[in-house]
């Protein structure tokens, strides 16, 4: 087993497996632009990333609330070792509290960490170009680790060929689709009536991850779609 890198003298080390939100947040890097899409919204669905992988770590489990809402609460002997997913285990460890509730509290410290991650791993680097042609404006690049290719490949797999998802890949799908984002990664995922279907049915929590998990991640899903809606222009 490789050691874990870690990301400075200063900060918490790096683990070894990536987490479910860095490989969103990987694939919503732009490498044409150097850009992050969906940065108006991109707090929500980073913990949502966070809260899905939770379910299906079995750290979490959904609960009903009043009026029938969905609740998510920690399983108390199954703390997740990762410390920015344990932070999002603990503010729903001392009672169950809903997705519309934890989403927005652990969502706006995400971007930061994992995007340091990012960069330390090297999928992503800071550089800089040229605007104006005065200025140096820091921008970022794609690495050289070809994990952001890779996880085009899985999603297309699914997405255009119709392939079985694992858990992990149906989880970024039904991300990147329940956030309005999925059309930001054609031409590698062209946005056809298939590619739209087989996105939507997995959205609404379809993908064999079990009952509990599913659970989680339907809830997560209904409010990234909300989110969304309210932040479109068009809505």
């Amino acid at each position: 087993m490789r050691a874990a890198p870690t990301s400075g003298p200063n900060t918490m080390p790096v683990p070894a497996d990536r987490t479910l939100a860095e490989d969103l947040l990987l694939l919503l890097f732009q490498p044409g632009s150097g850009t992050i899409a969906g940065e108006g919204t991109l707090s929500y669905v980073l913990a949502g990333a966070v809260l899905a992988e939770l379910g299906l770590g079995g750290h979490v489990r959904a609960g009903t609330g009043r009026m029938g809402s969905t609740t998510v609460s920690a399983v108390r002997d199954r703390p997740p070792a990762d410390h920015l997913l344990r932070d999002s285990w603990d503010y729903v460890s001392d009672k169950p509290r809903g997705v519309q509730t934890v989403l927005p509290a652990t969502g706006p410290t995400l971007r930061g960490p994992l995007l340091d991650r990012l960069v330390e791993r090297g999928d992503l680097r800071r550089g800089t170009r040229r605007a104006l042609g005065l200025f140096s404006v820091r921008v970022l690049e794609e690495g050289a680790t070809g994990r952001r290719p890779a996880l085009l490949t899985e999603l297309r797999a699914v997405l255009v060929d119709g392939a079985a998802p694992t858990p992990r890949v149906a989880a970024l799908a039904a991300l990147l689709h329940a956030s309005g984002t999925l059309p930001q990664l054609h031409p590698h995922l062209p946005w056809t009536g298939p590619v739209i279907a087989r996105a939507e049915a997995l959205k609404d929590g379809r993908w064999e991850a079990g009952a509990a998990a599913e659970a989680v991640s339907r809830s997560v899903m209904a409010y990234l779609v909300a989110v969304s809606a309210a932040a479109s222009p068009h809505a």
